[in-house]
């Protein structure tokens, strides 16, 4: 049996001082209340109390460990109260992880912007290191992690807290040697910077966006601000997030491609543990970067 129930029966008969009255507390029967306190009895090796007729009384051991098992068992009922409350509460640690390209945008302005609105919450924030297995976050110890892909797996929760609009771009540079796109499909003749993990890329919106698989790649990368500063240079065309290329853009250092079609927005998911029971702390925290990435859109670019 539970060692705990058994320890919990037998503190309530040292304290009532007889089975029938600690049946009643317990909302039990007095014969397994008595059965409990025999298998703890049984366990332990030691007789804790001294049965009669008319009374119970205890031992000498069974004094000892009945302040013992009191003790123990008012520690566990507090130390549950502190984690319910700390459960309901903005409060304690809270770890996060996300691809560092990611952490190195707005993600990075948010989490920042949350620390100082919440100074109870003390916030670990990593970058990288992230495995392909979409649960193993919760069993590195994360509360919470980011993905742009879309995810179907019972073992995590997700919501989606914003967009992060791409852009098609290459610098000026370049574009007077190889000339611009004037269609989608010219991509295949032109030199392409791609991150390892997005070799195939997607131009326009809706029935209208196409597939292209990028074969022609002059420069490779799992680093967008590697690319970015590969096209800036004139090496090839690139497909950037807009808030990493947002100055580049806004300088004229990079050009936006076939902008009457532009990219599609890839979607910023925060996952989580399974379970209707969210700690507050994890609540709160996605709450304020929806509502932070609402308050701070990116401007459009179309030049």
């Amino acid at each position: 049996m539970d060692r705990l129930l058994l320890m919990r029966s037998f503190v309530t008969v040292a304290h009532i001082g007889s089975f029938s009255g600690a049946a009643k507390q317990l909302s039990s029967s007095g014969s397994l209340v008595s059965r409990h306190v025999a298998e703890l009895e049984r366990q332990i090796g030691v007789r804790l109390v001294n049965r009669t007729a008319r009374s119970v009384s205890l031992t000498e051991p069974g004094r000892r460990y009945a302040e013992f098992a009191a003790r123990i068992l008012d520690e566990i009922e507090a130390e549950d109260a502190t984690l319910a409350r700390r459960h309901d509460r903005a409060e304690g640690t809270l770890s996060i992880i996300c691809p560092k390209w990611i952490g190195s945008l707005d993600l990075g302005d948010a989490i920042a912007a949350f620390s100082a609105a919440h100074p109870k919450i003390v916030v670990r924030f990593e970058l990288g290191g992230m495995s392909d297995r979409t649960y193993d976050f919760l069993d590195s110890g994360f509360d919470i992690a980011f993905h742009t892909r879309d995810l179907r797996d019972s073992s995590v929760r997700l919501k989606k807290v914003s967009s992060l609009p791409f852009v098609l771009c290459a610098s000026q540079k370049y574009l007077e040697r190889h000339g611009t796109l004037g269609h989608p499909n010219d991509i295949a003749a032109h030199d392409c910077l791609v991150h390892v993990n997005d070799p195939v890329w997607r131009i326009g919106h809706g029935h209208a966006s196409t597939l292209h698989k990028i074969r022609n790649v002059a420069f490779s990368s799992n680093s967008y601000i590697a690319l970015q500063k590969a096209a800036v240079h004139g090496r090839g065309i690139a497909l950037l997030p807009q808030r990493s290329a947002y100055d580049d853009l806004l300088s004229g250092a990079l050009q936006v491609l076939l902008p009457e079609l532009a990219v599609p927005d890839r979607p910023l998911y925060a996952i989580y543990g399974p379970g209707q029971d969210t700690p507050r702390k994890v609540t709160v925290f996605l709450d304020f970067l929806t509502q932070w990435f609402s308050g701070n859109p990116i401007a459009a670019i179309t030049r």
